[in-house]
């Protein structure tokens, strides 16, 4: 039994939803459709959640929203269209988005309910069109499937009674199209999961139903060792450990949020990524344990907009609870951190830009002034990092020294390095403008 999720771009037209009818019909495994909404269709468009993004926006500001409501169905009906299925999937679209705007819902609660008409619509349209391939399909909504979250608007986290709701769906004889990037809270209420929604709710019901394999369609073949927008035809990755993927997530890889596949890693199930245009791909297979005879390093991921938290004091490693009480102070104005690497009289603070405003950064620095007493505090901005991934990095001989060797080559300072907590990656705090010399380097040390 296999649960697979279909991106934005493998809806995005009708051209794509064929593409989509046929990978499933060539496979009667593939018994749970998890879909995005429609995402771009060529250079220049926009998604389909942006429109509502923009819808919602009218709405809040008492604006009219009928021509970005026209604008939206335009889009839907056009699909529906070239795909010759029952208009009655427009009228229940339309209704959707008119009873939600009327609704009395405030704040973020419609603004989740609105956002997640794209990926609603987008499941109802597919599961009409597989019924017209001689497909045994039907829509699910998250609420019927038994996908329950917390009330958290705009950050649903799956809550764990789900699971069991879940598997009851084994037992169904049709294949279920289920709508991604939304759940319900107890209470009823239509609450949306954080960044990289869809993924999430694919990788939920893969652990719900137990499947054997999650496989999650986007528009490349497989991930790759490096950003193929900045070294032209990287090699490919074949196989990847969960710790691999999600260190080379989180660290802005551009193919998972972060988070976005932890319901299956904790339920051991395998991931393989994709391509709807090329379904015959073997696509990257995402797996629990690493192959003891693959080289240690399997990628370079890098991101940007940080900045850099710095504290000295003599003697700060003598001062019991130093550092408790910086991090504190960052918790109590609402600002996490990503690393704090430290010394025996200084200690930096990795966060990223948009963690800060310019409101915030006066309270720490004066919070930290006040309550702290350092001898030096300064916030300083553009950084990027980059993360050399590979499990078993802890017990491999000589990858430092040939990451700061590539560094040294590309003439590039290196601000900060942080390998000690973590057996996966090491990472390396450059100048932001320095990234992609940065990256080619590494690239020809580690895979040419």
């Amino acid at each position: 039994m296999k649960v697979a999720k279909f991106g934005g771009s493998s809806v995005a037209s009708s051209e794509q939803i064929k593409k989509v009818g046929s990978v499933i019909g060539d496979d009667p495994d593939r018994k749970f459709v998890v879909v995005s909404a429609p995402g771009k269709r060529f250079s220049g468009d926009t998604k389909i959640t942006d429109l509502l993004i923009e819808l919602d926006e009218l709405a809040e500001d008492n604006k009219d929203t009928q021509h970005k409501v026209t604008e939206i169905m335009k889009r839907f009906s056009e699909i529906v269209e070239e795909l010759q299925v029952s208009k009655t999937v427009l009228d229940s679209i339309e209704n959707t988005i008119h009873s939600t705007l009327n609704s009395d819902w405030t704040g973020q609660m419609k603004t989740d309910a609105l956002k997640s008409i794209g990926e609603d619509s987008s499941a109802k349209i597919v599961s009409e069109y597989l019924k017209t391939q001689g497909l045994n399909a039907e829509y699910v909504n998250p609420q019927d499937a038994g996908i329950i979250v917390s009330n958290e608007p705009g950050n649903a986290q799956v809550l764990p009674e789900s699971y069991e709701k879940l598997y009851t769906m084994r037992q169904k004889d049709s294949i279920s199209v289920i709508p991604g990037f939304f759940g319900y809270a107890k209470s009823g209420q239509l609450i949306t999961f954080p960044r990289g929604g869809s993924d999430i709710t694919g990788s939920i019901v893969a652990a719900g139903v137990q499947a054997d394999l999650y496989e999650n369609f986007t528009d490349v073949d497989s991930v790759y060792v490096v950003d193929p927008r900045v070294i032209e035809n990287p090699e490919e990755v074949t196989k990847l450990t969960y710790k691999e993927m999600r260190e080379l997530s989180y660290s802005g890889f551009g193919v998972f949020h972060d988070e976005a596949l932890m319901p299956a890693f904790q339920a051991e199930i395998p991931v393989c990524i994709k391509n709807t245009n090329n379904p015959s791909s073997s696509g990257t297979m995402i797996v629990s344990e690493k192959d003891p005879d693959t080289r240690c390093v399997v990628g370079i991921a890098a991101d940007t907009g940080f900045s850099n938290l710095y504290v000295s004091k003599y003697l700060m490693n003598r001062e019991i609870g130093f550092g408790r009480r910086l991090l504190q102070i960052l918790e109590e104005e609402g600002i996490s951190f990503e690393h704090a690497p430290s010394g025996i009289d200084n200690m930096s603070v990795i966060i990223r830009d948009n963690q800060l405003t310019a409101e915030k950064e006066l309270n720490v620095i004066n919070r930290i002034k006040s309550e702290l007493n350092p001898e030096t505090i300064s916030i300083d901005y553009g950084f990027a990092m980059i993360m050399v991934v590979g499990e078993g990095m802890m017990n491999a001989v000589g990858i430092a020294e040939k990451s700061t060797a590539a560094f040294a080559e590309a003439n590039i300072s290196i601000e900060m390095i942080n390998q000690g907590s973590s057996e996966v990656s090491v990472m390396f705090g450059i100048r932001k403008d320095k990234l992609d010399l940065a990256i080619k380097s590494l690239y020809n040390k580690f895979f040419e």
